[in-house]
């Protein structure tokens, strides 16, 4: 990694600019965030160390067809909101008349920015995330080659689900950078559901960076989830964050099972009074993979409320941290910051940490904790089998009920029964 000048590359991704017609504050970005590359830190992860992971494969800025032409489906292909994206282009959008006669606007990111210059360059990496945090922020402004961009304007309620997929195509070299950028205005209320795959049996190693902003203005309520299943190629740097203002609300869910090394920034800025955010994460690590979480809340204004729930799951030689961290700053009387880690290792060979983090600035708050990191019970699993349970279906009905806790607190029906079948799928393996 010292022997990388990313300044080198200003040619590159300056043209790159030029042929998305992206307007000229984008290409500007984009020029100073790779002249602050070469000098900024890498993130620091507690308990993770990832310095030496390939995140810096960075190939030629040019979009790859998919190797199908086939729109890649869902379940059953409904009348809701929806956007699919293969590699660095977008296969397929939908968005009712109603809901674009109200100003929704839900489309790939580059084709935002060319139609509402001034509203994307207002949010993308400016309130949740900037640009020059770290060297891996930095890299992702420089380097993005795909997005989308969701916008609810004020007081518009929808009740269908709005739904992404992000596939990422196994057989090319192509590196993954997303940035999805979701701005809820005023007393806005909608669910969105995401979800990155990996697709093709010759997977070429690819390195993947994704940033998620949720602005989350003045009494809105979002319903976030997402169902993180890249494949082992894909070694990533994944950032979720959101902007949450006075009464705003953000109910996060997210399932991490994805298949290859991860390290994972889940935030959550709460700077308005009355903000809250309710993050509850389901990961499964597996093989020789390492995942490591950071969570945080950040309770910047008065009577805001930030719970972290997270339960993971570690088989064979896995290794999985959960760092959860609540941070109640000066001048936020009242605020609320709870959080509990649990993690179980199915393996003799299992590495996990939970590790509990509290940080407090002021009086007049409530705060607490909770964590552990443990083997499943030797009697649980004894009585299991002694009513004639193979091992592992007596380990399966275990993980059930430990993801349990946190899967019945998910309040989308449809993510609570993808999730499950996912982790069927994980434990099937």
């Amino acid at each position: 990694m010292k022997d990388i000048k990313w300044l080198d590359r200003l040619d590159a991704v300056t043209d790159f600019s030029f042929s998305k017609g992206e307007p000229e504050w984008m290409t500007t970005l984009r020029q100073e965030a790779l002249k602050k590359a070469d000098e900024l830190p890498l993130p620091h992860i507690e308990r993770v160390k990832f310095h030496r992971w390939p995140l810096f494969s960075i190939n030629e800025l040019t979009d790859q067809t998919p190797e199908s032409g086939n729109v890649a489906a869902f379940d059953a292909m409904k009348d809701n909101p929806l956007v699919v994206q293969q590699g660095t282009l977008t296969v397929f959008e939908q968005l009712s008349a109603d809901l674009a006669e109200q100003g929704v606007i839900f489309t790939d990111l580059f084709t935002a920015m060319q139609e509402y210059p001034e509203l994307v360059q207002e949010y993308y990496m400016t309130k949740a995330v900037e640009m020059d945090e770290d060297q891996l922020t930095a890299l992702h402004a420089a380097f993005m080659n795909s997005g989308l961009f969701l916008y609810v304007p004020k007081n518009v309620v929808i009740k269908e689900p709005i739904e992404s997929l992000f596939i990422q195509e196994g057989a090319f070299s192509q590196h993954f950078f997303k940035h999805v950028l979701i701005v809820a205005d005023e007393h806005s209320e909608f669910s969105y559901l995401e979800r990155f795959q990996t697709t093709g049996e010759e997977l070429q190693k690819v390195s993947g960076n994704i940033i998620v902003e949720v602005i989350a203005k003045a009494g809105a309520k979002v319903k976030y989830a997402a169902v993180d299943q890249l494949g082992e190629n894909v070694t990533a740097y994944m950032n979720r964050r959101g902007h949450i203002l006075r009464d705003a609300f953000v109910d996060w869910a997210i399932g991490v099972m994805n298949d290859g090394n991860i390290v994972a920034d889940f935030d959550s800025d709460l700077v308005g009074e009355g903000g809250h955010a309710e993050v509850k994460i389901v990961a499964i690590s597996s093989g020789k993979q390492t995942q490591g979480i950071d969570t945080r809340v950040t309770n910047k204004a008065p009577h805001t409320i930030g719970h972290i729930l997270q339960h993971g799951v570690i088989r064979e030689r896995g290794t999985l941290t959960f760092n959860g961290i609540g941070h109640i700053l000066k001048k936020a009387k009242g605020a609320d910051a709870q959080q509990e880690s649990r993690v179980l290792m199915l393996s003799d060979k299992a590495r996990g940490d939970a590790n509990p983090i509290l940080l407090i600035d002021e009086h007049e708050v409530t705060a607490g904790h909770a964590a552990s990191v443990g083997r499943v019970d030797p009697e649980e699993m004894y009585y299991l089998m002694s009513r004639g349970l193979r091992k592992e279906e007596a380990e399966r009905l275990v993980i059930r009920g430990f993801l349990g806790s946190v899967l019945t607190a998910i309040p989308v029906e449809a993510v609570r029964k993808e999730l499950v079948a996912v982790i069927e799928g994980k434990l099937n393996v």
